[in-house]
C-alpha cells in the first residue's frame, strides 16, 4: 500500500476508484463501501481512500477521542489489500476549501473513475458537499459515482457514534458485532514497574495515545498478537490503582503459558469481553488473589466452560 499525506503536491499516474471519509473504526458499515471499491477497481483501476489524519470534529479545546488511532487505520487498510491510502492533514486550507474545488482537485489529482460514497458524507467547506453534489459533478469531470446506504444492525444505523457507545458501556460483545472484528489497541511492548513479575503473572504492557477511544478501566478477557502469533491473555485497561494512582491509562497484559522477551515488539491487544472494573486492593496480596480468579475466568471463558 502507498501511504499519502501531502494531498496538495500529488499526482497519481494511473486511474482509481475512490471512498471518501473519516472512516473510524473501519466497521461494517465502512466495508460494504470497500466491498464496492475493490469491485469496480476489478477492471484494472487502483483502490484508493481519502480521510483525514485527524476526526474533522477535533478542536484544539476538545479533542475526539479515536476508535482506531491513524496507526490503526494504517494497519487496516494495509491488511485490507489497498493500493492508496491519502491521508490528509485536516489544514485551514482544507477546511475552507469550497466543494466543487474539493471534487475538481480530488479527479485531477487521483484520476477518480468510480466514487463510492455514503449517504452521510459530508465534504468542503460548511459541510455544502454531499453524494448528490458529487452524482451532479459527475458528468463535467468524467467520473462515475456510487451511493452506499447505510448497514444496520437491530434497526440502528451502524456508525462509529453507535460503536462509541457501546465501548463505553463496556459492551465488547456488541461494539466487536458492530465493528466485524474485535476492538484492538496496538503499540510498542513498553517496561512497566514489572509488579507483575515479582507476584507470579508477568505482563506485557502497551501505552495507548492519549486520543485512543478505551473501554471502562477494568479486566477483559483478550487475545494478543505479537510477531504473527496470537495468544489468550487477559487485560487490564487503566491505571493500576493499588501500584501507582498517577500511572498513565495502559492495557497490561497476562499472556497464558508465555515466557518470551517481547520488549520493543510491535503488539496487538483485542477486546473481547469484560470481566471486572478496575479496582483498588489493600495490598499485593489481596490483588494477587484477584489476579488468580482473573486468569481461572479466562481459561473458562476460552474453553467455553461457563
Amino acid at each position: 500500500m502507498r501511504y499519502e499525506r501531502d494531498f496538495k503536491n500529488l499526482q497519481l499516474t494511473e486511474p482509481s476508484v475512490l471512498s471518501l471519509g473519516k472512516f473510524d473504526g473501519l466497521h461494517r458499515g465502512h466495508k460494504l463501501l470497500m466491498d464496492s471499491v475493490f469491485e469496480k477497481a476489478s477492471g484494472g483501476l487502483a483502490t484508493a481512500v481519502f480521510t483525514f489524519d485527524i476526526p474533522p470534529k477535533q478542536s484544539s479545546l476538545h479533542e475526539q477521542k479515536v476508535i482506531t488511532t491513524n496507526e490503526e487505520k494504517r494497519r487496516l487498510f494495509f491488511e485490507r489489500g489497498l493500493d492508496y491510502l491519502i491521508e490528509c492533514p485536516f489544514t485551514e486550507e482544507i477546511m475552507h476549501m469550497e466543494a466543487e474545488k474539493f471534487i475538481e482537485e480530488m479527479v485531477r489529482r487521483l484520476k477518480v473513475k468510480w466514487v463510492i460514497a455514503g449517504t452521510d458524507f459530508r465534504f468542503g467547506h460548511n459541510r455544502r458537499g454531499d453524494y448528490h453534489m458529487l452524482q451532479q459533478y459527475a458528468d463535467v469531470y468524467g467520473y462515475r459515482v456510487r451511493v452506499v446506504q447505510k448497514m444496520q444492525y437491530q434497526g440502528r444505523d451502524i456508525s462509529s457514534t453507535y460503536i462509541r457507545e457501546e465501548l463505553l458501556k463496556g459492551n465488547m460483545e456488541l461494539a466487536n458485532e458492530l465493528l466485524g472484528y474485535a476492538y484492538f489497541i496496538q503499540g510498542k511492548i513498553t517496561h512497566g514497574n514489572q509488579i507483575g513479575r515479582t507476584i507470579g503473572f508477568p505482563t506485557v504492557n502497551i501505552l495507548p495515545p492519549q486520543n485512543k477511544l478505551l473501554p471502562p478501566f477494568g479486566v477483559y478477557v483478550s487475545r494478543i498478537e505479537i510477531e504473527g502469533q496470537c495468544y489468550q491473555g487477559i487485560t487490564n485497561i487503566g491505571k493500576k490503582p493499588t501500584i501507582d494512582r498517577d500511572s498513565p491509562a495502559g492495557a497490561e497484559t497476562y499472556i497464558y503459558d508465555f515466557h518470551r522477551d517481547v520488549y520493543e515488539k510491535q503488539a496487538r491487544v483485542s477486546i473481547l469481553a469484560f470481566v471486572r472494573p478496575e479496582m483498588k486492593f489493600d495490598g499485593i496480596d489481596s490483588l494477587r488473589r484477584q489476579l488468580e480468579k482473573d486468569i481461572v475466568y479466562g481459561r473458562d471463558y476460552f474453553a467455553g466452560t461457563f
